[in-house]
């Protein structure tokens, strides 16, 4: 394949990516503790998400493509709204959380802990 853009705006290691259901949207994780969400048709910046006070190790989208959650770590699970670009819901580890997924259903959430622990979070109104 060829490359179509490339995408500029993060100040370090970008560390994950996810992409929207619909293809339209990707966001980005970042060790510079944010993540940016991106327009894929046009090629432009549409957000910054800030909220992360370290490293931020993964993205995922839910599968209604309206909320992402994020891991860091800061010790943080966090979950977004990406129409409004504001935390919705924080969940904290006693480490750093290096992995997460969301189930189909769109409101179970899985963590990976650095000390071993997975997380089993139900996001409450998830629909």
């Amino acid at each position: 394949g060829e490359e179509i853009r490339t995408l500029k705006g993060h100040s370090a290691s970008v560390s994950a990516v996810a992409v929207t259901p619909d293809g339209r949207k990707a966001i980005s994780a970042c060790d510079d503790r944010t993540l940016k969400v991106w327009d894929l048709e046009r090629g432009e910046e549409l957000r910054t998400l800030k909220g992360h006070s370290d490293w931020v190790n993964a993205v995922v989208v839910t599968p209604d493509g309206q909320k992402t959650v994020s891991a860091s770590d800061d010790q943080t699970l966090k979950v977004w709204d990406l129409g409004k670009g504001e935390v919705i819901a924080t969940f904290t580890a006693d480490g750093p959380i290096l992995c997460c997924a969301i189930a189909p259903d769109g409101a179970t959430i899985v963590a990976g802990e650095s000390s071993g622990r997975i997380h089993l979070l139900r996001l409450e109104n998830a629909d």
